[in-house]
């Protein structure tokens, strides 16, 4: 099978990425590149104010880069808590947002006033989950870590995972013992999944399953309302691509309608403008070769070589494009999606 799509005949999406930034050399790349972005406000510590990564979105002031809005947990303990939250949202989707992100301080940060951790299937996010499912607004939810969270930095299957958790201790949990487990975190997710099955759920970087495409596609099968996003998680499937090619290869075959493509490229001040550029062309590049051909790769997160799995045409366009329109409705009223 040889593939007629080229890199640049194909309006992409990437679906996952945070554009904190006011400058618009991302954006020039992702012009030259047939990229729209979607930026994913986060409540992190280490970004700007909840506001102010929206404001920064909104001042490109391009119909290419259009972004998720969140809350804060700050204040979880207040009677204003709730009205607060959903004031938030309804604010971020007045102004363009497409979904709601929960972000890993639920289960892994965020304590509640007698110091127990806040997980994703509270009874409080209740009145949340019914304003969302009323309103039709997906949740983009990242609960949860890598596998490799849980292991020694020297037993990590990833290079990348090794330098993040290196640099964020707070969130490595080998060393935090007292913290929820990778289990609990996933059946937080899954009890509210259980209970709620009108809510439309994307599960970033593939919900936190990345290390194994049969507990992924387990997954979406009990929970048909729900998605994926690749979001820096793409070298997992192609670790197990070096021993499991056919398998990697069924799995984006069986799910291609569940499966988004997302990057987590971040630009923000501390990024050189030439640079991110250089880089975004890069990583967009070297995934599109994973998926498109059969060639021979190699990978910086892990050691080893592996081959791409040359998805068909058709698959190609969903998991770049059409999923994201399908699983973000609003997307199918925006100029994007006659692009």
């Amino acid at each position: 099978m040889k593939n007629k799509l080229r890199f640049s005949d194909l309006e992409k999406i990437d679906a996952h990425m945070h554009y904190n930034n006011y400058d618009a050399s991302l954006l020039e790349q992702a012009e030259l590149d047939n990229f729209s972005l979607i930026s994913i406000n986060t409540d992190a510590p280490f970004f700007d104010p909840i506001i102010d990564q929206e404001k920064k979105v909104l001042n490109l002031n391009t119909n290419r880069v259009l972004h998720i809005t969140t809350f804060t947990m700050a204040d979880w303990g207040s009677s204003n808590w709730l009205d607060t939250a959903i004031d938030q949202i309804k604010r971020g989707i007045k102004n363009g947002a497409i979904a709601v992100k929960f972000w890993k301080n639920i289960g892994m940060d965020s304590r509640d006033g007698n110091g127990n951790f806040i997980m994703f299937d509270h009874p409080r996010f209740e009145p949340v989950f019914d304003f969302l499912m009323e309103n039709n607004i997906p949740i983009l939810a990242h609960l949860g870590e890598p596998k490799n969270c849980w292991l020694p930095l020297d037993e990590m299957t990833m290079n990348s995972d090794r330098e993040y958790f290196r640099s964020h201790p707070e969130y490595h949990m080998a060393n935090l013992p007292d913290y929820p487990s990778y289990e609990q975190q996933l059946a937080a997710r899954d009890n509210v999944l259980r209970k709620h099955h009108d809510l439309r759920f994307i599960g970033a970087h593939f919900s936190s399953m990345e290390w194994s495409i049969e507990k992924i596609g387990a997954w979406l099968d009990e929970f048909p309302n729900t998605a994926v996003d690749m979001a820096e998680r793409i070298c997992h499937i192609q670790f197990q691509a070096k021993d499991n090619w056919n398998g990697v290869r069924d799995f984006f075959m069986k799910y291609q309608n569940r499966i988004l493509y997302g990057t987590d490229i971040i630009y923000d001040k501390t990024n050189d403008p030439s640079e991110i550029k250089n880089r975004a062309h890069w990583i967009w590049s070297q995934d599109w070769e994973f998926f498109t051909t059969n060639n021979i790769m190699k990978a910086p997160q892990f050691k080893g070589q592996f081959k791409g799995v040359e998805l068909p045409d058709e698959v190609i366009k969903k998991i770049y494009r059409d999923n994201a329109l399908t699983w973000y409705p609003s997307l199918q009223k925006h100029p994007i999606a006659n692009v």
